[in-house]
Order: structure tokens, then C-alpha cells, then sequence
């Protein structure tokens, strides 16, 4: 059976360095796959997807709101040729009813020991409009190496510089915090994969950058060292949401390979400015992760916190606009107090208002937006600065051996051709 699974594009914001990760939701999906299904992958976002094909079976895959609108039009194409699409991912959870309209079928939840059923029912013809295992989580012992072969490796440079894999180590959360919608996504709770098969996977990972993607590393301390202590003889370079700011955790963490961190910085306190110091310390860099547009920021709160970020030395920061996405705190409270602007899809994307703030208007909102991302990189431009945490990170492979020259022969991802020289 040949199945194409693809991964639809979405337009990147205005001003913001432009580069493409291979996506790690697809080749999760992937590795659950029965062994007799051969599987073609298209990531839109690097190459040019045809609609022109007769696949047995298409699957859709989303992980971001402004997908959604692609992924349904890409849909309505297959399946206007008779041909059957089934979606799945992040945002097909979190807007299921709509995507519904343009599926055969949905899939809801974790795949692992779930897709035989899917497929059994497919060439049956018995083919479930929805197969929902949001609250049925898999045995994590059932998650097996994500399938990275399907990827089309050489799409993922940027300036000759080979960026990360993704991986993750474990699933769920045990906050619930305001605009998240990881508690009803994967549950309230935090959920390991056995750490062997974590070794397994990391050590035939053959890229030595990775982005380990779990919700956060900070939800039990004596798991985040056994990982740390598991990851230092593999000597990859890997970077990560929070890590706690315990010394011993830090120092395994760095032992481990850590690169720098996303540490979301919410307000001026000397906690924020002491924990990015204590990264620091450690050797780990730190991306600031900036919410604007809570219910308690003011226009003063965030001009505040903006020029707080140029006296505590964050090697990045990426300013984000709070989108009160389906299936939060955030959207329930504001649906019922009639603050929505509208429920264009494309527009969920962080970078625009989509609701009313609480003390300011939406437009003076997007203003602050800009003005946070000029002021912080006024200086320095993000390209720089992101610069400079590449090379720390190809200093450290050089000193452990682990470095690997940058390939000459590369994609030109905006046409999907090979070009004869590496980009400057």
C-alpha cells in the first residue's frame, strides 16, 4: 500500500530569520506504521507538494493552527479524486470538528499500537470517521524510533549549517498553564519513555544537533539526571525547553551536551535575572521566551520588561503574541467575555491579535509587538546573534571530536533544486 503523508506548509512571520526543522510529528507517526505500508513524505514548508498523484491513502499532518486551512484545502483535492485522507496531529486535535468536514477520517491522540486497526479498517473499506484516544494513552514502551528516514535530509540546512533533529524523551505535563492546551492534548501528568529505549533512540540518531522537544525537563528532578547522565557519553549538542535551575542538574546538563535553553521570561524579578545568570554559569546559552498580551500586562508592564531584556544578557529572544487557541483556559474565558476578534486561522500564528487585551487595544498590542522585536535586536540583528550560538556550538563539537564539516552539495529550498555552491 502506498501511503503519502504529508506536512503542509505555512507562511513565517514578517522579519523573523527563516529557516525550516524537519518536522517530528510525521516520523513519530511514521515508525507506527504496519510494516507493509510504504510511505512517501512531503514537508511543504521545503519542497513543492503535486496533488496530481493517485496514492492508495493520504495522511495529513498538523501540528500548528495555521496549517489547518492548508492542510483542509490539500484534503479536498485528493479527495475530490475518490482517493481517502485521514488527518492527525496537534491541531487536528485541537479543531477536529472543522477538520472532520474535509476527512474520511481523524485521528485523535498517540498512535503507538493504534495504526494496524487503522489500516485493517481502511482496506476493509470500514474506514472510522474518527479514532479518538485523546484520554487513552499508549504504554510508553511502545514508542520505538521515530522514522527519520522518510525525511529528505539535505532540506534541512540553513547557511550550510545542519540544524537540529527533534526527539523527546517524554510526554505530558503537570501544569496547566492559561494559554496551553498540553493538559488536554497528553493529560495532566508526566509520562517517561523507558530509558533504554531513550538511549536507543539518541544513539542511532546520526545528526548530533537535537532539539529535545519535551514540554519541559524540569517535571522530576532524579528522571532529568538519569537522562542527563545517559546523554553525556552520546556527546551530543542539544537544546531544550526548561531545565532546573538546581546546580547539580545544570552541571549534568552541560555535562550532557546542553547547547541553551528556552526560558520563558515573564517578569523583572531577580529570580529571572538570577536563573538566566546560573545558565550562563553553566556554559548553556538561553533563548527568552516573551508573552505579550496577558490579562495582567500593561502597556507600561511590557515596555518595562523589554528593556529588562537588554540588562540580563539573553543570547536570543523570541517574542510571541498570546493566541487564546481551542481547548485552553485562555479560550473558554474568552469566548464566554466575547473578546475573540474571529477565528481566522491563518492569523493564529503568535505574530498577530487575534482578541482583545485586557488593557490596551488590539491595535497599540501589535505595535508593542514590533517594538519589542526592533528594540531588542537594535544593536545586534537576531542573525547575528543567532550566529554567535552556532559557533559556540561548532567550538564544542571541534573540542570533542564530534564536528562535521558543512555539506557543499545543498537544496535551494525555495525551488527544490540542488545548487552548485553552499550559500555564503
Amino acid at each position: 500500500m502506498k501511503f503519502k503523508l504529508i506536512y503542509p506548509g505555512w507562511e513565517k512571520l514578517e522579519g523573523q530569520t527563516i529557516f525550516n526543522l524537519p518536522p517530528h510529528g510525521p516520523v513519530v507517526m511514521a515508525a507506527a506504521l504496519p510494516d507493509d505500508v510504504e510511505v512517501e513524505f512531503i514537508d511543504e514548508n521545503v519542497e513543492q507538494l503535486s496533488t496530481d498523484d493517485y496514492p492508495d491513502f493520504v495522511g495529513i499532518s498538523m501540528m500548528l493552527t495555521t496549517q489547518i486551512k492548508r492542510g483542509w484545502a490539500i484534503a479536498d483535492e485528493y479527495r475530490k479524486k475518490g482517493i481517502k485522507v485521514i488527518f492527525g496531529g496537534i491541531s487536528t486535535m485541537l479543531h477536529a470538528e472543522e477538520t472532520m468536514g474535509h476527512a474520511d477520517s481523524v485521528f485523535l491522540g498517540e498512535v503507538e499500537g493504534r495504526l494496524d486497526k487503522v489500516f485493517d479498517d481502511f482496506r476493509q473499506n470500514k474506514l472510522q470517521k474518527i479514532y479518538n484516544f485523546i484520554n487513552n494513552p499508549p504504554d510508553m514502551s511502545l514508542i520505538g524510533p521515530a522514522r527519520r528516514d522518510i525525511l529528505k535530509r539535505d532540506y534541512y540546512y540553513h547557511k550550510g549549517f545542519q540544524m537540529v533533529d527533534l526527539f523527546h524523551a517524554s510526554r505530558g505535563c503537570i501544569y496547566n498553564c492559561y494559554p496551553c492546551a498540553v493538559r488536554y492534548l497528553g493529560g495532566r501528568g508526566f509520562r517517561p519513555r523507558p530509558m533504554d529505549k531513550v538511549v536507543e533512540e539518541l544513539a542511532g540518531i546520526d545528526n548530533n544537533r537535537l532539539f529535545v522537544v519535551d514540554n519541559s525537563l524540569a517535571l522530576d528532578t532524579e528522571w532529568e539526571k538519569e537522562l542527563f547522565r545517559a546523554m553525556i557519553p552520546l556527546k551530543k549538542k542539544w537544546c531544550s525547553h526548561t531545565i532546573e535551575d538546581k546546580p547539580e542538574v545544570l552541571d549534568l546538563a552541560a555535562q550532557a551536551g546542553a547547547w541553551y535553553v528556552y526560558q520563558a521570561v515573564f517578569d523583572t524579578s531577580d529570580y529571572i535575572k538570577n536563573r538566566i545568570k546560573q545558565y550562563h554559569d553553566f556554559g548553556i546559552g538561553v533563548e527568552g521566551t516573551i508573552l505579550l498580551g496577558l490579562d495582567n500586562q500593561t502597556e507600561d508592564d511590557i515596555l518595562r520588561l523589554i528593556d529588562f531584556l537588554l540588562e540580563i544578557d539573553l543570547d536570543l529572544a523570541e517574542f510571541t503574541i498570546m493566541a487564546p487557541f481551542p481547548h485552553t483556559k485562555a479560550w473558554d474565558d474568552m469566548k464566554k467575555q466575547g473578546r475573540i476578534l474571529h477565528q481566522d486561522w491563518n492569523l493564529y500564528n503568535a505574530g498577530n491579535v487575534v482578541f482583545k487585551p485586557m488593557h490596551m487595544s488590539p491595535e497599540r498590542l501589535q505595535e508593542l509587538y514590533h517594538y519589542a522585536w526592533d528594540t531588542f535586536y537594535k544593536d545586534e540583528p537576531q542573525t547575528k546573534k543567532m550566529f554567535n550560538l552556532i559557533s559556540r556550538v561548532v567550538t564544542k563539537e571541534m573540542e570533542d571530536g564530534t564536528f562535521k564539516p558543512r555539506r557543499r552539495d545543498l537544496i535551494d529550498v525555495s525551488f527544490g533544486k540542488k545548487i552548485d555552491k553552499q550559500p555564503e
